[in-house]
């Protein structure tokens, strides 16, 4: 049990049967009446944001949240099958569990599957991902002044907008988290 006393960001409680991950909280002592704690909880099941308080006093059961390294193998349709690369067990997660998960992995790949009581509620792709440009037009001669971007189509199929400089065939490290071009590999 975790008193709302002792919050911190980062931490998964459960809260009235939902899983919440603490993303901000402030303790509040007022000049006039009881201290109480106000929070920023997301639940881990939906996405939702919701702002609570507590009284420090109030006590809440920590979410015990299992984060397992599997394979990314194939899709089928609408199902993605993972395998479990110790214990060679395979699950198959259909299109909705997924969301943009793997908009920039490929097969084969490792991920991090987030499960709470057996339940599979995200898939985590790694930070940085290198992929290869399958299509682009190409940039112009003198037109980098203005730090201009074109979108470019990586193998995977999701498009980034990427520098002039960029052309087809290259490889390129993407931050998985924004979407975002970092560097030529």
């Amino acid at each position: 049990m975790i008193s709302a006393g002792d919050f911190r960001n980062g931490i998964t409680l459960e809260i009235e049967g939902n899983v919440y991950q603490i993303l901000e909280f402030q303790h509040v002592k007022p000049g006039k009446g009881a201290a109480f704690v106000r929070t920023k909880l997301k639940n881990i099941i939906n996405g939702g944001v919701v702002e609570k308080t507590f009284r420090p006093t109030e006590k809440f059961p920590a979410a015990r949240i299992d984060r397992v390294d599997m394979q990314y193998l194939y899709s089928d349709g609408d199902l993605f099958h993972f395998m479990n690369t110790e214990t060679f067990d395979q699950i198959a997660l259909n299109a909705d569990d997924i969301g943009d998960a793997l908009k920039f992995v490929k097969e084969n790949e490792m991920v991090k599957i987030c499960s709470y009581n057996g339940n599979v509620f995200a898939v985590e792709p790694p930070l940085f991902v290198e992929l290869e440009i399958t299509d682009t037009e190409p940039g112009f001669k003198g037109d980098t002044a203005t730090g201009a971007t074109k979108p470019a189509t990586v193998e995977t199929g999701a498009v980034v907008s990427v520098p002039l400089f960029v052309e087809q065939g290259d490889k390129i490290k993407i931050d998985t988290r924004t979407g975002e071009y970092l560097s030529r590999v």
